[in-house]
């Protein structure tokens, strides 16, 4: 198995599924999205989601919990080398909230390996980009963006 398939380039992988309770939803708001139609279910009402809804933010934010845990081995068994050592993110783009997430449902949430580069500048070093998606109950994606990390490790053959 090369590097490649390990991080998964060109599959999409599961990651895991949240359900997004109205308290959960009012206690990140709170701390972090303070708007009324997170926090509020008659504000929620009278606004233009018609009902609580999380976060943007907070839907992101589960993609990235699940995303670190589940380790590549998980989806992608089979890597007999050393694994490799994944460090901070260059950062996201593209982040798009698709439609509102509501108090009781449950979002499906993926990763799909897109590109496996050496570093331009330091050596040893390769950027892994990947795009992250959450999905509703019927297939429709909620929230999507394209997220990168620095990993170091096992050489590769990345251009």
């Amino acid at each position: 198995m090369t590097l490649e398939e390990y991080l998964g380039i060109g599959i999409r992988q599961r990651l895991g599924s949240h359900s997004f309770s109205a308290e959960e939803i009012k206690r990140f708001a709170s701390k972090y999205d303070p708007q009324r139609f997170h926090l509020d279910e008659e504000a929620a009402r009278r606004s233009i989601f018609g009902a609580l809804c999380a976060s943007g933010w907070h839907s992101a934010a589960m993609w990235m919990r699940l995303n670190v845990l589940t380790p590549y081995e998980k989806v992608n068994p089979g890597w007999k080398g050393e694994h490799p050592g994944f460090g901070p993110s260059p950062g996201i783009r593209d982040l798009k909230w698709t439609k509102p997430v509501y108090a009781g449902e449950t979002i499906t949430y993926y990763r799909t390996g897109l590109t496996l580069k050496r570093h331009p500048r330091r050596e040893g070093w390769w950027i892994h980009t990947v795009k992250a998606e959450g999905d509703d109950s019927e297939g429709r994606t909620v929230v999507e963006f394209v997220s990168g990390v620095l990993g170091r490790g096992p050489a590769t053959d990345a251009a």
